[in-house]
Formats: C-alpha cells, structure tokens, sequence
C-alpha cells in the first residue's frame, strides 16, 4: 500500500496541499516541528525545504509508513507513534502539523489535547481536512465507480473517513473543546494532475484502505475495469486535472 499511495496518489491529491501547508508551517518559523500521521512522508519532505533550520519529527502510527517515509525523507527523525498517546514530553514542540490525518483520529478531542499538551505556550497546531466528497472530482469520480461495481453495497471509506469530517463548525468546536484558540480558519481548493484517470482509480484501489473493502467484495479485474471506466467517463481521457477542496486550521495554544 505505501509504494502503490506514494506513486498513483501522492503527487496526484496530496503534494499540493503540503507545498500550501510547508508554506503556511515556514512562515510561523518554528524550531521544533512535530508532524503526526506523516504517511509516506508527503508533506515531511515539503516542510524539510520550506523550514530547512528547524528540526521536524515525524510520526505515524501504521509501522509501513513509518519504514517507508523515512527513507523517503530521511531529514526528519522518524517515530512510530499514537496521536492520542504521543510518546513525547509537555511542551516539546513550537508547531504540530498534520495533513489529511486527523479524520482517522478514533477521538479527535483526544488527540488535540496531546498536540496541545507536547505544545510549548504560545505553540501553534496546523492542519488541513477534506471537504464534502462533491468538492474533490477525484475522490468522487472513484466513488461512482465503487458505486457502479458495487450497487448493493459498495466501499463507503472514501466519503465516511476522508470525506467525514468536513463541517468546519464541528472542527472548530472539537478544537475549541481541546482548549485551542481557533486563529484561522480557511477553504481551500486547489488542482490535481494526473497522467491519467486511470492512475488514479488505481491508487485508491491499492494504495488506500479501499483495497481491503473492494477485496472483502471479490476483487477481481472486472471490479478494477468498471471503476477506471467509471473515472475515465467523469474525468476523461489522458492528462486529467480537477479541483479538490478542503479547509485548514490554526489553532494557539
């Protein structure tokens, strides 16, 4: 999974928002840098360019990724780590940063209260979330295709998990409840590319939770053939680009 969502989905979905949040991080000029949910090390790599003097630390809690990213950004110290149980001591940081993670959080209070407690006074909480599944053609067009292949029952990862934590009043409020200053609070769309709709029907099924689901329905080429079909009709043929949307905080400690 780590090799086939770095390759199909990470330049596709994701690096354009790191380049954005790197940006954002930079510009608060932090010395300490926890990232939590890191993954393959997308936006680890971003902020090791746009903050090259601050030291980043960079966690997840999936072991693969945790192997994977740091040989992919080997700048960075590298930790296997649980966002609701941080292994880290109060204060330690001047930013925590998290790109896409924080929708899997199984308690998300939970979580922004240990972002909060390893924050040193005045330390600052970033990160960004998905917008509702119609605000992003990539992740909806692979939904239709999930949906065409599978019409009783298909897949629901990508509009109950990604997609599930996409009304910023519920964001504010759980960051609010964690004891943070909400600062900012911003949408944000921003376009994909891809060589194809094809790549990307297949790094959602193989490079995402998606894969297990579509397995446990009987995996099998014809599944794969109707959703990159399914893509292909909603995104077209060849080079393909489309607008994805989601929304970034800021919150103070």
């Amino acid at each position: 999974m780590p090799a086939a969502y770095e390759r199909y989905l990470a330049p596709v979905v994701f690096r354009p928002f790191a380049e954005d949040l790197a940006a954002r991080a930079a510009a608060l000029r932090p010395r300490r840098v926890l990232e939590l949910a890191a993954g393959t090390g997308v936006l680890t790599s971003e902020l090791l360019a746009a903050a090259p003097s601050a030291e980043v630390t960079a966690t997840d809690l999936n072991e693969a990724m945790v192997a994977f990213g740091s040989s992919r950004a080997p700048g960075a110290g590298w930790r296997q780590a649980d966002a609701q149980r941080l292994p880290f001591p109060e204060g330690g940081f001047d930013l925590v940063v998290c790109q896409f993670g924080v929708m899997f959080f199984p308690d998300r209070v939970a979580a922004y209260v240990e972002a909060r407690r390893v924050l040193a006074p005045g330390g600052r909480f970033l990160f960004n979330t998905w917008g509702p599944l119609g605000t992003h053609a990539f992740d909806a067009a692979v939904q239709a295709g999930l949906e065409r292949a599978f019409p009783v029952d298909p897949p629901r990862f990508l509009p109950t998990v990604p997609h599930g934590y996409a009304d910023p009043a519920v964001v504010a409020a759980e960051l609010a409840a964690a004891g943070f200053a909400v600062e900012e609070e911003q949408e944000l769309t921003l376009e994909g590319r891809a060589a194809s709709a094809s790549d990307v029907a297949i790094g959602f099924l193989t490079g995402t939770p998606v894969r297990a689901a579509v397995a446990e329905r009987g995996d099998g080429p014809a599944v794969r053939a109707t959703v990159i079909d399914e893509t292909t009709a909603r995104l077209g043929p060849g080079p393909v680009a489309a607008p994805m949307t989601a929304y970034v905080f800021r919150g103070a400690a």
